[in-house]
């Protein structure tokens, strides 16, 4: 019985992290959005580009480190006067 009780407990632990996960990419990807549409600067070369701090947070996003790039993303919007997406 314990060793069901534990299964049962280390299944829930591992599927709530990849729920948070999930969320985090979700999120993550939101706020990449809100910035490639709405902070982006002229590159000299007749396009656009969100900056490098930006692209690098979304980098790390894409990798799955959304602990670097999401404080990242949301403290570029927020200083430019925009309200998050829900997370």
């Amino acid at each position: 019985m314990r060793r069901i009780c534990l299964s049962v407990l280390v299944l829930s632990a591992v599927s709530s992290t990849a729920w948070a996960q999930a969320d985090d990419g979700a999120y993550c990807g939101a706020l990449s959005t809100l910035a490639n549409r709405y902070l982006v600067s002229s590159t000299g070369q007749g396009n656009s580009a969100p900056d490098l701090d930006i692209r690098t947070a979304q980098n790390e996003c894409a990798k799955g480190n959304f602990a670097k790039g999401i404080p990242v993303l949301e403290r570029k919007l927020r200083s430019n006067g925009f309200t998050l997406p829900k997370r």
